[in-house]
C-alpha cells in the first residue's frame, strides 16, 4: 500500500472502514437493500448542511461539477436570468456551464483572490429583476477563500432570489446552514472534505423548489434534476444506473462525520491542522496568499524566492507527500496550495512540516 499523504484538496485521505466498504458484495440498484442505503444516505446530506424537513436531497454519479451542472442545466425556463458573483477558477466553472447552456447572465466578477464587495452585489441585484437565481461558491478552493455567503443570502431574501452556492470543496469542513443562510440549493461531492471518493456528488435543495421543477425546463437528459428527484422521491433509486461501488464509501464517510467525529468535531480538527500549517510555513518564511476569510482546509502559499513551485513539488512526491502547485498564473508566482482534507491529523501536519523544512533547505541551497 502506498504510504503518500495527500495534502491536496481532492481526492483526500480516507479512513479505512471507507476504503473497506469498496469490497461491499456486489448488490443490484434496484434492490431493498440498495434503496435502503440511498435513503439513509439522503438523510445523512441533510444533516451535513444542517438543513431542516423542507430540505431533500438527491445523489448524482459523477464530479462535484456534475452536481453544479445539475443544477444549473435544470433551474432555468426560457427569459430567466442567473446573476453569478464570481472571484476564482471555480467561479469560472460555473460559468462555463451558464455559458454552455446559454442561461441569461448577470456577471458580478471579482479579481482572483479578492473578497467580493457585499454593496456591488446588492446594486447589481436590485438592477436586475429578470434573474431568478443567483449562483456563488462557498469555498473558492484555489485560492482558499471564504465568500461572503451569509450577507449574499440575506439579500437574496430582501430581493426575492434563489440562492444555490457551490459547496464543493467546504460541506464537511465548514459549518453550512442552508436554512440560516436561506440557501435554496447547495451541491458537493464525497471526494473533499466529507473523506469518501470522487464520483459521488449530491445536491441539498428547497422542496418546494424540486417540486416546482419540470421534465421540459432541464437541459441535460443525464443531469435532469427532475429526474433525479421524482426518481429519489417516487423509488428511492436514481433516474439512471449509479456508481454504486461508490455510494457505499459516501454513505460510510457522513456515518464517521454524523455519528462518531460529528460535524463541529470535523470542522475543530480541520481548523486545529490548518492553523499548524500556517504557523509552520510562516515560521520558515512562506507567505500566504490570504490574511482573512481563509478556509480551514486549504492553505495557498509562496515559496520563497529562488525555490521553484514544481522542483519543491517533485521533491516532496518523492519523499511522500503530495500538494497542489496553485492555479491559473499564481503557478508562475510559485505559489502552492496544502490542503488538510480527510484523514489529516495534527500530528500529520507536524511531520508533513519537518519534510517541508528540510525540502526548503535543500533547494535553498
Amino acid at each position: 500500500m502506498s504510504m503518500t499523504k495527500l495534502f491536496s484538496p481532492g481526492p483526500v485521505m480516507v479512513k479505512d472502514n471507507v476504503r473497506r466498504s469498496l469490497l461491499h458484495y456486489d448488490i443490484c440498484h434496484r434492490s431493498r437493500e440498495f434503496e435502503e442505503m440511498f435513503v439513509d444516505t439522503q438523510a445523512k446530506i441533510l444533516k451535513l448542511f444542517n438543513a431542516d424537513d423542507t430540505y431533500d436531497s438527491v445523489i448524482v454519479s459523477g464530479s462535484g461539477t456534475s452536481s453544479n451542472e445539475t443544477v444549473l442545466s435544470s433551474l432555468f425556463c426560457e427569459g430567466e436570468a442567473v446573476m453569478l458573483i464570481r472571484n476564482g477558477m471555480f467561479g469560472e466553472r460555473l460559468l462555463e456551464i451558464i455559458q454552455k447552456y446559454e442561461i441569461p447572465l448577470v456577471d458580478c466578477e471579482f479579481p482572483w483572490g479578492t473578497y467580493p464587495d457585499v454593496a456591488v452585489i446588492e446594486k447589481m441585484m436590485a438592477e436586475h429583476p429578470e434573474v431568478k437565481v443567483v449562483a456563488m461558491v462557498f469555498h473558492e478552493t484555489c485560492t482558499g477563500m471564504l465568500n461572503p455567503v451569509s450577507e449574499v443570502g440575506k439579500l437574496c431574501a430582501k430581493y426575492g432570489k434563489i440562492l444555490s452556492v457551490d459547496c464543493v470543496s467546504a460541506a464537511g469542513g465548514q459549518n453550512i446552514d442552508v436554512v440560516e443562510n436561506n440557501i435554496s440549493i447547495a451541491t458537493s461531492v464525497g471526494g473533499k472534505c466529507v473523506g469518501a471518493y470522487p464520483g459521488s456528488a449530491y445536491i441539498c435543495a428547497k422542496r418546494d423548489l424540486l417540486e416546482s421543477l419540470t421534465a421540459k425546463q432541464c437541459k441535460n437528459v443525464y443531469l435532469s434534476l427532475y429526474k433525479h428527484y421524482q426518481s429519489a422521491k417516487n423509488s428511492h433509486q436514481t433516474p439512471n444506473t449509479p456508481n454504486v461501488n461508490l455510494f457505499w464509501p459516501l454513505n460510510v464517510a457522513l456515518t464517521n462525520i454524523i455519528e462518531d467525529e460529528t460535524l463541529a468535531g470535523r470542522i475543530e480538527r480541520y481548523e486545529r491542522c490548518a492553523a499548524i500549517i500556517r504557523k509552520g510555513l510562516t515560521d520558515m518564511g512562506c507567505r500566504l496568499l490570504l490574511n482573512e476569510h481563509m478556509a480551514s482546509m486549504v492553505t495557498s502559499v509562496f515559496l520563497p524566492a529562488g525555490v521553484d513551485a514544481q522542483t519543491f513539488l517533485d521533491e516532496m512526491e518523492v519523499r511522500g507527500y503530495t500538494f497542489y502547485i496553485g492555479k491559473g498564473d499564481y503557478a508562475k508566482q510559485n505559489m502552492i496550495q496544502v490542503a488538510n482534507m480527510g484523514e489529516i491529523y495534527e500530528q500529520d501536519c507536524y511531520n508533513m512540516l519537518e519534510v517541508f523544512g528540510l525540502v526548503l533547505n535543500k533547494l535553498k541551497g
